[in-house]
């Protein structure tokens, strides 16, 4: 059972609720007390594209406990895939601006213009057979393991990361 308290009673708890929530509500916005972040990754600071703020940034952790080799071939890769972009990105442009290669694509008669644009080209009803799309992914195969060969087999030293030996 509920007594009834003093107007004067009433307002200082009033007051105390609302300064108790004012306090509250300002300790949300204060800036979280932290201590300074330390890296295992030292050894990468000074490698090219480590940059302030950041520094080394390495967000999935492929480099914990990696030496310098680990470091060397996961650039490589990350070059030659960033060139494969490129030119597959190259490729999408050229195609759908209306130029192909020039003759047929197989004995039947098949022109290269007789063929969809992009992953029409490989999936789609009007698509390249399949025979074909298994060259195409041969010869890329070839490349990856005969002629895109890492920088580290028989490269001088001081040679750039993502010189094939090709002149380009």
């Amino acid at each position: 059972r509920l007594e009834l308290l003093p107007q004067e009673t009433l307002i200082t708890m009033m007051k105390t609720a609302v300064l108790a929530a004012l306090v509250g509500s300002a300790a949300a916005f204060a800036p979280a007390q932290t201590a300074k972040a330390t890296t295992t990754l030292a050894a990468f600071e000074t490698e090219l594209g480590a940059q302030a703020p950041l520094g080394f940034f390495d967000p999935l952790g492929l480099l914990d406990e990696a030496d310098q080799a680990r470091f060397d071939r996961l650039r490589f890769v990350e070059i030659k895939h960033g060139r494969v972009a490129q030119l597959a990105f190259l490729g999408q442009i050229v195609t759908r601006a209306g130029y192909h290669l020039p003759g047929d694509i197989d004995m039947s008669g098949n022109s290269f213009a007789s063929f969809p644009n992009g992953f029409a080209a490989i999936g789609g009803p009007d698509s390249i057979p399949g025979a074909g799309t298994g060259q195409i992914l041969l010869f890329i195969g070839f490349l990856e393991l005969g002629v895109m060969k890492d920088s580290a087999n028989g490269a001088e030293p001081g040679d750039f990361v993502g010189d094939f030996r090709n002149g380009y």
